[in-house]
């Protein structure tokens, strides 16, 4: 009976217009939620039956989706652990109460960004209870050889291991010029030393003389040192390497390098100019570049005196966690008081092929669905991903001005609706009264 199905048809417009109004009313409620994904409600009509003599009313029925997908505007924040994904992509997050389960029963959650901050026991943990995932660096300073498509290799973020750190020297630059006068026949023939100050792998500084002495000829000017590097870290100090030096009296390429013998446990190497050495006790492997072949701006020799022009290491004494940072690429650094820099964490980018069908969960976060289909780990800022943004978070996806229209033409479809259920009352209550 086709008024039967007008009165249903109106019944289900005014489900599918109070679901409508649910979803307006928790976008617009969450307008100022940090990574927000607002929900949309589309309407999907409904047909029974329809022939040219008759027509039966099907109604409509709602379906609700929440777009994960959108990205919401970012904004600048002071915290260097406010995260956010700039384009396509989650951060992998668990829940702070599960950090201490296994890989395989802890739960994976995605969200778009969040306020981390290190909770009593150090984990990265948003206000809402998401702890931080990633990859920990292994002692090489590299992330390995993980899993992409599942998260047993992901563990929570804890930066409580961090509290204090130094890093030993590996690398050190000479800028030196020796004078040129000291290698003629009739010379004093004495030693001139350069203290070379490294750190060791407990940050304390350690001194390495390197001591260039130069070779007399009986006549004319040899151009050739001996330079010795003396480790004083041990005691009595020893050699721990020794290097023949000649340099070019030639045009071009004159007061460069022109050969180099290297013995006593040192190794040169001609077309970088690195010398390796074994030093201290601990073992420590240092590399010092003296300059290769006809390089100029290293050692030299010219007529000039003695003179240290540029000495340049790496290292850095022990100091005190400062804070972490997360570049654009995913890599979590802890930056100490002394200004080392340690990489301690490698942060992937989750994508989904249909990040609309994932589940939403509470705190702005997801799980993958059959909808949403498998995820798989990316590098931060590789392919289709957006990269990592530290000091930023997302806003909400929730635009005002369109929602507030929406709920005007929702409100007046559902006084109309309204109306038709009121006129179809009105024809039966007729229909009712000619019985009688």
């Amino acid at each position: 009976m086709t008024i039967s199905s007008s009165l249903n048809a109106g019944v289900m417009g005014l489900s599918v217009n109070a679901t409508k109004l649910a979803t307006i009313s928790d976008n617009v409620a969450n307008s100022g939620t940090i990574g927000y994904k607002r929900a949309a409600a589309d309407f999907v009509s409904m047909v029974i039956a329809e022939t040219p003599a008759a027509y039966s009313a099907g109604g409509v029925r709602v379906e609700t989706v929440r777009l994960a997908g959108e990205q919401g505007a970012l904004f600048a924040t002071g915290s260097s652990t406010d995260l956010a994904i700039a384009g396509r992509g989650f951060l992998p997050v668990t829940q702070s109460y599960d950090v201490g389960d296994q890989a395989g029963d802890r739960p994976l959650l995605l969200t778009s960004t969040g306020s981390f901050r290190a909770d009593d026991k150090g984990f990265l943990v948003t206000p809402g209870g998401a702890a931080l995932l990633g990859w920990p660096v292994t002692a090489d300073g590299t992330v390995g050889d993980v899993t992409r498509r599942s998260a047993s290799d992901l563990v929570p973020i804890n930066i409580n291991t961090s509290e204090l750190a130094a890093e030993p020297t590996t690398d050190v630059r000479l800028g030196i010029n020796l004078p040129a006068a000291a290698t003629e026949a009739g010379g004093s023939g004495d030693p001139y030393t350069l203290p070379i100050e490294a750190f060791d792998n407990l940050g304390r500084i350690q001194t390495i003389d390197a001591v260039f002495t130069p070779q007399l000829p009986a006549a004319g000017a040899s151009n050739r040192w001996t330079m010795e590097l003396i480790d004083n870290s041990q005691v009595p100090p020893a050699s721990i390497g020794t290097l023949d030096i000649e340099f070019s009296n030639l045009n071009p390429g004159g007061g460069t390098i022109a050969n180099v013998t290297a013995g006593g446990g040192a190794a040169y190497d001609p077309l970088t100019g690195e010398v390796d050495v074994s030093w201290l006790d601990v073992g420590n492997d240092l590399t010092i570049d003296i300059g290769a072949i006809g390089e100029a701006g290293a050692i030299s020799q010219f007529s000039e005196v003695f003179r240290p022009i540029n000495v340049v290491r790496n290292g850095a004494p022990a100091g005190d966690f400062s804070r972490v940072e997360v570049d654009e690429t995913g890599r979590m650094e802890a930056i100490y008081e002394t200004g080392f820099r340690r990489f301690i964490y490698q942060v992937p980018v989750a994508d989904v092929p249909n990040p609309n069908g994932l589940s939403a969960a509470d705190n702005q976060s997801f799980r993958v669905s059959q909808e949403s289909g498998d995820f798989y780990l990316h590098d931060a800022g590789d392919g289709a991903v957006g990269g990592i943004a530290g000091f930023a978070l997302a806003e909400s996806t929730t635009d005002l001005g369109t929602e507030l229209t929406d709920l005007i033409r929702t409100q007046r479809a559902y006084a109309s609706n309204a109306s038709v259920i009121r006129s179809v009352d009105e024809m039966l209550q007729e229909t009712t009264n000619i019985l009688r």
